[in-house]
């Protein structure tokens, strides 16, 4: 199934932010309800472990990411890890919402471009269930940024491009509507426009449709490593892992380690 460079309704500026942010709520809710990014555990850890500022700068956050759950583990080998939660459309309520669960979640209330990342956020950089809405050059563009800066990197995808995944997103409005009265903050909004003009259960559908056809494949996600310049001075990690129930594509870089040779020059 070739990748097809389609256009999800979230990402048009046109979209109405209160809908926008009822579908990255549910998004946010499925992720941490189901722990579905638990087996990516270590790659985090062994940034973090490796990284000084034990931060984590989640880029495209939505409605919070895959990372609240994922905190609670990481904190148990990292007590003093922080998470600066970002987005082009920043879900301001869903932001607070997150840090008043877990203090050591923070978060910019202004746009950050996960394309140009201001210098001054400093620390691992993740991506959850969003890597497909960009184009090829700028998926580049995400990485060389990162590597322009010697930043670690790691994005995760929770689904592939096949058929089994466009197939289960023409059920996701059942899970919609069953899952709404659980998504908090609670609100008003998301239950009228779920139940009586039910907008956000078609939008979770037509969006996730267009995602499975948009993921990069492992061979792709490879290639878009090749295009960046400075790519050979990081070990990349680019493959799946079962999770759950669904199969997690992960692109991971790291700045390559100074050989002993390397590190006896630099220090003489």
């Amino acid at each position: 199934m070739k990748r097809k460079q389609l256009f999800e309704f979230e990402d048009q500026t046109w979209f109405p932010a209160f809908l926008r942010n009822y579908l990255t709520d549910f998004l946010q809710f499925i992720s941490n309800q189901f722990d579905i990014y638990k087996k990516v555990t270590p790659f985090l850890s062994e940034l973090v472990s490796e990284d000084g500022n034990h931060t984590i700068v989640d880029l495209a956050s939505g409605g919070g990411g895959g990372l609240y759950r994922l905190s609670n583990r990481l904190k148990e080998q990292h007590p003093d890890l922080k998470i600066i939660l970002t987005d082009y459309y920043p879900n301001r309520k869903a932001f607070e919402y997150v840090h008043q669960q877990s203090a050591n979640f923070t978060y910019e209330k202004e746009s950050v471009d996960a394309r140009k990342v201001p210098e001054r956020l400093k620390g691992v950089r993740t991506q959850f269930l969003s890597l497909h809405h960009f184009r090829e050059e700028d998926a580049v563009q995400i990485l060389k940024n990162a590597v322009d800066n010697n930043s670690r990197i790691a994005l995760f995808e929770s689904q592939e491009r096949n058929v089994k995944s466009v197939l289960a997103m023409t059920f996701s409005p059942v899970n919609v509507l069953l899952m709404t009265p659980f998504i908090k903050p609670f609100s008003l909004g998301r239950i009228f426009f779920t139940y009586i003009i039910p907008l956000v259960p078609l939008f979770v559908m037509l969006d996730g449709i267009l995602s499975a056809l948009r993921t990069y494949t492992v061979p792709e996600m490879e290639e878009l490593v090749n295009r960046v310049k400075g790519h050979e001075n990081y070990d990349w990690n680019i493959g799946k892992v079962k999770s759950g129930p669904v199969t997690i594509l992960h692109l991971i870089g790291k700045p390559k380690r100074l050989k002993n040779d390397q590190l006896r020059v630099n220090n003489w």
